[in-house]
Formats: C-alpha cells, sequence, structure tokens
C-alpha cells in the first residue's frame, strides 16, 4: 500500500500524524521542487491543527521556499489562492475523518491536487530522507495572506448567476459541523442575499457536536429546521468544506449519487459537452448522458483523476458520487461552497430540490467489505475469473463488471488491507444479490 492514499495522507494525530512527519513530507515537497518557488499552507479547524501546520511551514522553509501562510481555510480556498498565487500548496485536513485524526495533502501549482506521479517522487524522496537543506542565509521566508477566503468567495460569486439569486432573498439552514466552512459558508450565503439559519457555524477542532462527516443520522437537526422554517433547502459540509450534502425544502436527505445525477442533468440542460465521473459513480451519469447525447468517460476513483480527466478532455462537469462536485468554470477541484451556490441557482430558475431529484432515474445499491493480506494476488485472481465469466468489465480501477441490469465493482483499498465490494442495480434484491456475487467471487480468490 502507498503512503499516500486516495486524498493525501491520514491518521490519528499526534500519533501517527505527528510533527516529525508532517515536516519529513514538507521538506519532501521542497526537495522536489528543486528549494524554489512558492508554498501556500492552510489547515481545517482540528485541535491539533495548528502543530502540524506550524511543522509543515518549518520544513517547507527549511528547504529554502517561500511560505504563504493562509490560516484556517476550506480545501478548495486553498487551491483557489495555490493556482493564481503560489507553486504549490499543503493543507493540513483529515477532511471527513474522525475528530481526533488529521492528515496532509498536497496541492500543484495549478489548484488540483498533486498527481500520482508527483506523489510516488515525492514518497521516494521521504523514505529516502535525503532532503534538500538550505544554507543559513538561504532558509525561506513566511508571510501571511489574510484575505485568500475573501477571494474565494468573489470567485464563487462571479461564477453563478448570483443576482437572480439574490433577487430571491432565499432561506437557507447551515450546517457547517464547526469545520472550515464555517469562516466561508455563511460569508458565501450572505453575499448572495440569503437569510441564514446556522447550525454548528462556530470554529471549534473537537468537532462537539458531529464528527465531520455529514451522515443522515447525524443531521437531524437540520432535517427538522428546513421543514419548521420553510428553507428552500439545507446544506452540512464536511471537515475541510470540499463537498456538502443537501437537505430538500420538504427535509428530505438527498443521497450523493442523486446529487451528483442532479447537477449533471442541470449542468447539460444548459451546455453540452463530456462529463467525467469515477467507476464507483451510479449508472444514473450514463443514463443523464445518454439522454443528453454527450459522452460519459469513467477514471480511477479519487477527485484528482476525475479533474485530471476533465481538463484534458475540456469536460463541463464531473465529479464524485459522496458530494465532491467540480464545477470547471470556477476551478478543477471538489468545492462544496460552489456545489451549493449552483443548487441555489437551480431553485432560483424555478425548480425545487425535490423536483430535480424525482426526476434522475432511480437504482438501488449494496457495498461491503473483506479482509484481504494480498490485494494484487487477490486482484489479479478476480480478474482472471472475470474472464472465464466472459463478462463485460472495465479494469480503470480495480474490476467493474457488467450485467445487463447492474454492475458490480470490486476494488482494493489504497490505506488498508481490505477490499471493497459495490453492487447497483434497478431493485434492491437484485443489487443485494449481485453484491453477494462479488463476496463469493473474492472469497474464492484470496
Amino acid at each position: 500500500m502507498a503512503f499516500f492514499g486516495t486524498n493525501g495522507v491520514r491518521g490519528i494525530a499526534n500519533e501517527y500524524i505527528d510533527p516529525q512527519l508532517v515536516m519529513d513530507v514538507a521538506r519532501s515537497l521542497g526537495t522536489y521542487m528543486g528549494s524554489k518557488g512558492t508554498v501556500a499552507i492552510g489547515r481545517d479547524t482540528r485541535a491539533s491543527g495548528e502543530m502540524l501546520k506550524s511543522a509543515a511551514i518549518a520544513g517547507a522553509l527549511s528547504t529554502g521556499l517561500t511560505v504563504v501562510d493562509i490560516g484556517v481555510v476550506p480545501t478548495p480556498s486553498i487551491q483557489y489562492y495555490v493556482r493564481d498565487h503560489a507553486d504549490a500548496g499543503i493543507v493540513i485536513t483529515a477532511s471527513h475523518n474522525p475528530r481526533e485524526y488529521n492528515g496532509i495533502k498536497l496541492i500543484a501549482k495549478d489548484g488540483t491536487e498533486l498527481s500520482r506521479e508527483g506523489e510516488a517522487e515525492i514518497e521516494k524522496i521521504y523514505f529516502s530522507k535525503e532532503f534538500a537543506t538550505a544554507s543559513w542565509e538561504n532558509t525561506g521566508s513566511l508571510r501571511t495572506c489574510l484575505h485568500a477566503n475573501e477571494n474565494y468567495i468573489n470567485g464563487i460569486v462571479k461564477s453563478v448567476d448570483s443576482e437572480k439569486i439574490r433577487e430571491k432573498r432565499f432561506k437557507v439552514v447551515v450546517d457547517t459541523g464547526c469545520g472550515a466552512g464555517s469562516v466561508t459558508l455563511p460569508f458565501l450565503l450572505r453575499e448572495l442575499g440569503c437569510e441564514i439559519l446556522t447550525l454548528n457555524a462556530q470554529v471549534d477542532g473537537t468537532f462537539p457536536w458531529r464528527n465531520p462527516e455529514p451522515t443522515p443520522d447525524a443531521l437531524t437537526e437540520i432535517i427538522d429546521l428546513v421543514k419548521r422554517t420553510g428553507s428552500v433547502m439545507g446544506v452540512a459540509q464536511d471537515g475541510d468544506a470540499d463537498r456538502a450534502v443537501f437537505i430538500d425544502e420538504e427535509g428530505n436527505f438527498i443521497p450523493e449519487d442523486v446529487l451528483l445525477a442532479m447537477m449533471a442533468k442541470y449542468v447539460l440542460a444548459r451546455k453540452k459537452g463530456p462529463i467525467v465521473t469515477p467507476v464507483s459513480s451510479s449508472s444514473r451519469m450514463q443514463d443523464i448522458a445518454r439522454e443528453a447525447g454527450v459522452e460519459l468517460v469513467w477514471t480511477e476513483v479519487g477527485s484528482i483523476h476525475v479533474a485530471r480527466k476533465m481538463m484534458e478532455i475540456n469536460a463541463v462537469f464531473g465529479g464524485e458520487g459522496n458530494g465532491g462536485l467540480i464545477f470547471p468554470e470556477h476551478q478543477y477541484c471538489r468545492d462544496g461552497a460552489m456545489a451549493c451556490a449552483k443548487f441555489l441557482e437551480i431553485i432560483a430558475n424555478g425548480q425545487k430540490l425535490s423536483e430535480l431529484s424525482a426526476s434522475v432515474p432511480v437504482y438501488y445499491n449494496s457495498k461491503t467489505k473483506i479482509r484481504c493480506e494480498n490485494l494484487d494476488l487477490t486482484m489479479q485472481k478476480v480478474k482472471q475469473n472475470i474472464i472465464i465469466w466472459n463478462k463485460e468489465a472495465d479494469t480503470i480501477d480495480g474490476a467493474k463488471v457488467w450485467h445487463e441490469d447492474g454492475w458490480i465493482l470490486i476494488r482494493p483499498s489504497g490505506t488498508e488491507p481490505i477490499i471493497r465490494i459495490f453492487a447497483e442495480a434497478r431493485s434492491k434484491l437484485r443489487a443485494d444479490e449481485l453484491m453477494g456475487e462479488g463476496v463469493l467471487l473474492v472469497e474464492k480468490c484470496k
């Protein structure tokens, strides 16, 4: 398993993710950059964030890089800043992981997550411990930037029909979960003329009310508040605010894969072009692309693969079925606040979220995971057996087996010794049956 997972390196703060690890990753990045350039460093609200951000700053300065400390910021805010003002970025965040976790994520010069190739080079440097060390007079300089979030908010306002949204004076309930979205999302919505009711919008790295992952069972308060106040929608973010989940005007939690399809449908009704999503996404995306007469391109799992493929083929929209939506008119990364503004644009154009949700195709999912000590050998045998089955399969990431009435995806975890099995079909019974087939296949091949 690689040092870098699907989205950076994560673990329990001050146990696995300690100052030495973070400093050495920053030193590895500086060595990779040839000790030249500017790196922007920011963090989410976790209690260990300031400690680990300080370690990252020290590591980058030791290699001779110029460092810009941009403080507490959502991940897409630092990506927006890096694209226009820096040569790389470091985000101290564990995204949606529980409160005791933290992590480090690296950003490329274009504002996207660092490429897998770049991560592999930095990983080699990290394990070799052969870091560039600047002489005493050439250690880097440090400055702070206090307007990164303001610039980010202004960028979103310019990327949507803000005047139409302002005219409606929408009432919106917001739950930023005490995470990094607390310093941006309420202010964005105020800029868009909304009346805002907030939950958990104070910055608090202990996440006292709910964990950073906005799961349906943790959102009972926002669901109740949407219904009682007649709000047009509710929005809840994860810890670093690159993703968001939504509650419609009737108080219904919208599943993330439905959310992705809803936005794809809205975008494709206004402009034609290819769309991009990982192989783990629902067939809803395939149906919507087919209906619009455009190409759907599948990628490996991970927003970096989606974003870079979008850039390569000039896609009009892309995203993952986890609430991570990517809007190229703003920037090529997952952005929960941008998604929120775009859904307000949908409502301003006369469509309720419940109506748009009901208009996308219906599918059912089933998933599980199996512990496996030898992931590579097991996956090799799985693919061999699929050939014996004589079934159509995609091997972009793991193995996705297509049936006439559904699919099974079998893929290894990038961070744990487990194999994940996903299935989807038109009925819950069939989805469970397909998932069972996947389990039997993996158990046979272990």
